[in-house]
């Protein structure tokens, strides 16, 4: 259920609705809006047994809530989320681009990677320490070692680290060096991993399963949110489909249909998409184009030595291309659409 409170609601109205709910036995998810706040009570609907909502100090009005991911739903949180990460904003109109190599090779390369995307605008370092991979007999990443490296890159650069966590024994080992978690599209639905994570006090990138629905994807963004980290980013990378001219399928219109059913930030990962260098710069641009509020792809000063995906990897001079490319895009904004769409509604040109 979600209460929408009067317009002005006092801060003490607000605090005893929510005071009285928990005396009830629910929780609460507090959305606090430009004009209203929206006020969420966790739970099903039957637990609240007639309870008088509409009556509690501040209320305008009660809804349901449709959606079973109640957290990370529109509805319950009608403002976009701004997730901060040391300074970078994403999401709400905040744009930003994550670039660095698939797995974390050598310190030098690393580096210059990291001075490289900087350079041409990337606003976060992304690397793999972790790797999972098909064979158990490719590199699997150097771990610890891997995340140092990124560490003195950051030192160097400034840019926040993204990186991989594949298991809950190497949380704390992740949580010492990332300033972002990103949870892989095999581990989507690793919903012990899910809750851990969602303890935490660090923004998720969470991607969507290999051949996982947008409801999913959803759902699982709520496991981590039921454990009270809100700070979730969804990361489109495609899905496994009969096609087998590119790695995954992806479907951009997937962004604007996201951005109607939930608050929180989504990017776009053109690398995995693709798997093909010629065809990265081309998804990342109609990511971007349809409204995404980001990428995160993969970058590497040497391609053909890259100890994973070398083949989807753009080089340095091929990213700087393609963020010039980006500055000159006017993104389609959905929030405009919908503002824009309602005003149409009324609209009849007889001719």
């Amino acid at each position: 259920m979600i209460l929408v409170m009067k317009v002005g609601a006092s801060e003490e109205d607000i605090n005893k609705t929510i005071n009285q709910i928990k005396e009830w036995g629910h929780e609460v998810s507090l959305a606090p809006g430009e004009k209203q706040t929206v006020i969420g009570i966790i739970g099903e609907k039957s637990d609240l047994g007639g309870r008088p909502l509409s009556t509690l100090p501040g209320v305008a009005k009660v809804l349901e809530v449709s959606a079973a991911y109640k957290r990370a739903s529109r509805e319950f949180h009608p403002e976009d989320t701004i997730v901060d990460v040391n300074g970078v904003k994403v999401g709400g109109g905040n744009r930003c681009v994550i670039a660095g190599p698939c797995s974390v090779d050598k310190l030098e390369n690393v580096i210059y990677l990291a001075k490289k995307v900087k350079e041409s605008g990337a606003q976060m370092l992304r690397g793999g320490a972790y790797k999972p991979r098909t064979s158990p007999y490719t590199f699997q990443g150097h771990e610890e070692e891997g995340l140092k490296m990124l560490a003195e890159a950051r030192a160097e650069t400034g840019l926040p680290i993204v990186t991989e966590l594949m298991s809950i024994s190497d949380i704390d080992t992740v949580y010492k060096y990332a300033d972002v978690i990103q949870i892989g599209a095999r581990n989507s639905q690793n919903f012990p991993l899910l809750k851990e994570i969602g303890k935490l006090d660090k923004p998720v990138i969470l991607k969507n399963g290999i051949a996982g629905t947008m409801k999913e994807h959803l759902m699982s963004a709520e496991y981590i949110m039921s454990e009270g980290n809100e700070n979730v980013i969804l990361c489109l990378r495609g899905t496994r489909t009969y096609e087998t001219a590119v790695r995954n399928t992806i479907d951009v219109t997937l962004v604007p249909v996201l951005q109607q059913l939930t608050h929180l930030p989504v990017i776009i990962d053109p690398s995995h998409a693709a798997g093909k260098r010629p065809f990265v710069s081309s998804l990342a641009y109609a990511g971007m184009a349809v409204g995404a509020d980001g990428l995160i792809i993969e970058v590497h000063n040497c391609p053909k030595e890259a100890l994973s995906d070398g083949d989807q990897a753009l080089l340095p001079r091929d990213f700087e291309y393609l963020m010039r490319k980006l500055d000159n895009l006017t993104a389609w904004n959905q929030k405009e659409w919908v503002e824009f769409d309602k005003q149409k509604e009324t609209d009849c040109i007889k001719v």
